[in-house]
């Protein structure tokens, strides 16, 4: 997964666990897209204070993806509900006796897969 979509994922699921200066940081580096040297005027501190942070925010929140599993478990919900949906417009394009059944079963599965994950 790219870098800047895996922060933002963990930022979207366990961003409220970090304090309101490292949101406001991580915030600035990873969603507003400003460089460090932009970042170190506005909090008045030195560009090396801002990578270190950023370093530290990617971390605690990777420890937290390490136990809890929700970006891997949403991930995998969006895969599995990509395929019921590619299913379904494949059953709107068929005639009723070609296959239906199986692209039937195949979304069930999908679908029990999804709610055992949550």
């Amino acid at each position: 997964m790219e870098k800047i979509v895996r922060q933002s994922l963990l930022y979207d699921f366990y961003g409220e666990l970090l304090t309101e200066h490292q949101k406001n940081i991580y915030e600035d580096v990873v969603m507003n897209d400003m460089s460090y040297s932009e970042i170190a005027k506005v909090y008045g501190i030195s560009r090396q204070g801002i990578y270190d942070m950023v370093k530290r925010c990617d971390k605690i929140l990777e420890g937290y993806e390490e136990k809890l599993k929700l970006v891997e478990k949403f991930v995998v919900a969006r895969e599995k509900i990509a395929d019921v949906k590619a299913c379904i417009s494949e059953v709107r394009k068929i005639n009723k006796e070609q296959n239906v059944d199986k692209l039937l079963h195949k979304i069930e599965t999908s679908v029990e897969d999804v709610l055992e994950e949550f």
